[in-house]
């Protein structure tokens, strides 16, 4: 009421009541969705209806299962860099490696005997510059893999990362401005560079590009850009919702692109936020993205889900490197069935809404999964 004052006491009681409204709200929803399904199943009641009728044999199981992991939905990236029958490890991802494009050939060729129907590249330049050269170059790294890759892989689908974190000497994923107040990411100077890098991976034989660097107006300037070229029809798949993730800590070594000043939240996502996602999500979708992307996966399964239930677009999330190196360490200190997790993990991405797994462990998946 106007002119009134209220004391801690009537605080309290409104406070209470706000919560019991809510309380009261989220059993009205559970008791209004038990209702529904007993509507729509009226005999759905014990001791008439036994769900585990259709648990007690692997064959029962497999019959009514939902939802299925299957090696075609794979993507494993792959980290190249300069040089020949370089294998250099990762020591924060066990098993995974910078690669010679060489190497990278034979890893890709095991992993698609396996099954595996598609590579995600990463490039590490030989020299870092402010205009990341090494991005767009004809010569540069991930343009050389792809060739080669293409021309020995044809059915190989090869997915270019758009990127300029690990061309930049500064590790940022745009042109960076210097000022007396500090430094500022430029979003549209970057537009130009991303759309040439895009380009670039397309004329060297790529099946599809993947932009990472989350300015905005980025999807648009790459269609924009492939249609110019006469590249119309290759796809554009978007890391829609990325955000601004500690989950990203063994792909900085992976890819040697930590920045060398600040961090990257001024233009990767807040992670408290899913309903910004979703706007994230909206503004690829009008500018003409194929496939929308999650990133992390595992952690962001609630807006995996939305992003799928709300857009219905062919929909990728990737499994990043704190997921897959926390696996492989408690795995190998006998903490944890690594391939039980690794199963698990992927099925409830799947489960949340991913058509697409990228994953680091998809060689090994597919193996799991028997090449199927």
């Amino acid at each position: 009421m106007p002119g009134a004052t209220y004391g801690p006491q009537t605080d309290l009681v409104i406070r209470f009541e706000a919560v019991s409204r809510d309380t009261l709200s989220a059993l009205h929803e559970v008791s209004s969705a038990y209702t529904c399904a007993m509507s729509v199943y009226p005999g759905a009641q014990f001791p008439q209806y036994r769900p585990r009728r259709l648990r007690q044999s692997a064959v029962f199981r497999n019959l009514v299962r939902e939802t299925h992991l299957s090696a075609s939905q794979l993507v494993l990236p792959i980290f190249v860099r300069p040089g020949r029958r370089t294998r250099r490890p990762i020591t924060a991802m066990p098993g995974v490696c910078q690669l010679s494009v060489d190497e990278a050939l034979k890893e890709a060729t095991v992993a698609h005997q396996a099954g595996v129907p598609a590579v995600l590249l990463f490039g590490i330049p030989e020299t870092k510059d402010e205009k990341a050269s090494g991005a767009y170059a004809t010569k540069g790294i991930v343009q050389q893999a792809v060739r080669v890759l293409k021309k020995e892989l044809p059915e190989l689908v090869v997915i270019t990362d758009v990127c300029l974190c690990e061309y930049m000497s500064h590790g940022h994923c745009g042109i960076v401005q210097r000022n007396l107040q500090g430094a500022r990411i430029l979003n549209d100077p970057t537009l130009k560079l991303l759309a040439r890098t895009a380009a670039s991976h397309v004329e060297a034989g790529a099946d599809m590009v993947a932009p990472s660097d989350m300015m905005d107006g980025r999807v648009r300037a790459i269609r924009e850009s492939l249609d110019q070229h006469g590249f119309i029809d290759t796809p554009i798949m978007s890391y829609a919702a990325k955000f601004a993730s500690a989950f990203y800590g063994p792909f900085r070594e992976a890819a040697e692109s930590a920045p060398q000043f600040g961090d990257r939240r001024s233009y990767q996502m807040d992670a408290a936020n899913a309903r910004e996602a979703l706007r994230e999500v909206a503004l690829d979708v009008q500018e003409g993205a194929d496939i929308l992307m999650v990133k992390p996966a595992l952690a962001y399964l609630d807006i995996l889900y939305r992003v799928k239930t709300e857009f219905g677009y062919p929909t990728a999330a990737y499994a990043v490197s704190a997921e897959y190196s926390m696996v492989k360490a408690a795995a190998a200190n006998g903490w944890i069935d690594e391939q039980a997790i690794t199963l698990e993990s992927l099925l409830a991405i799947r489960r949340a809404g991913a058509d697409i797994l990228i994953t680091y462990a998809a060689t090994d998946v597919a193996r799991w999964l028997g090449g199927k």
